[in-house]
């Protein structure tokens, strides 16, 4: 049986959700796979973490924005007229903060974490952006704003101040508190993206 590049990040991802240390030779041998053959693939462990983690954040995300629309449908705002791209961003938060093998990483390995966690040229901080630009374009289409400040930069100081608070206690020795993260959040993109007048 071949394995795909494919199958080892799901399986990494897979190790990463159950708070299992990314082993690459334990990992190659599991698969079948020398480990030369691994690297060629996926490169080196923090390449893989942050592949697996991408995968397992990406889910969370597709998830969030799913709940949305069981609940919501293809409305932009909630009936008490809070934008979808705010209660999508907290529900993610939420998920990752509740997540036993993200905590489990981040207390394991807090370097190597945050830093594969935050990398503005690594594998999920750029993509994570990308997904805010996506979900903020469509409230501005859908519930006709005009944003005060291009969509990349916004995302990217909601990803970075999302990031503060979400870990706080590692990167700050402060509590995580995902109550503040939110008014704080909504203030910055409410602000950013003002209804368009006239």
């Amino acid at each position: 049986m071949t394995v795909s590049t494919e199958d080892i990040v799901r399986y990494a991802a897979k190790l990463l959700f159950r708070g299992t240390r990314l082993d690459l030779s334990r990992m190659s041998a599991e698969l079948g796979i020398s480990r030369a053959t691994l690297f060629r693939r996926v490169g080196n462990r923090e390449d893989l973490m942050g592949e697996g983690l991408w995968t397992l954040s990406d889910r969370t995300w597709s998830q969030a924005i799913g709940r949305w629309e069981a609940e919501y449908g293809a409305a932009s705002r909630t009936p008490d007229g809070r934008l979808r791209c705010l209660r999508i961003m907290e529900d993610y938060r939420q998920e990752v903060a509740g997540s036993e093998g993200m905590r489990q990483l981040i207390d394991a390995e807090p370097a190597v974490a945050l830093r594969v966690l935050t990398d503005p040229r690594g594998r999920i901080q750029p993509r994570l952006v990308a997904s805010h630009v996506d979900l903020f374009r469509r409230d501005v289409e859908d519930a006709g704003l005009k944003p005060l400040v291009g969509l990349d930069d916004l995302s990217f100081a909601v990803v970075r101040l999302g990031e503060s608070f979400l870990y706080a206690d590692t990167l700050a020795a402060r509590t995580v508190d995902l109550d503040v993260a939110t008014t704080l959040l909504d203030a910055l993109v409410g602000g950013a993206l003002a209804s368009k007048v006239g």
